[in-house]
């Protein structure tokens, strides 16, 4: 299975960066929705936030850091 792809976005419009972070999530910064694969729109109401690339996470598409028991170190 492979990561989720995400496209995050600002109140305008514009495309936001989804920052990757090693093994673990992807960080958005200043976002106001995310989009997922399936197009749907999850609303971000932090600066940051954290997205799920593992696809195991119990908030999803919120990161809770299953990727850490999860994954091969």
């Amino acid at each position: 299975m492979s990561a989720p792809q995400w496209r995050a976005y600002s109140r305008s419009g514009a495309p936001v960066e989804v920052e990757a972070c090693g093994d673990g999530p992807g960080l958005v910064r200043h976002a106001d929705v995310v989009v997922d694969e399936q197009g749907g729109r999850h609303q971000v109401n932090r600066p940051v936030v954290a997205l799920c690339t593992c696809a195991k996470s119990q908030r999803f598409p919120w990161c809770d850091s299953t990727h850490k028991a999860v994954r091969p170190r």
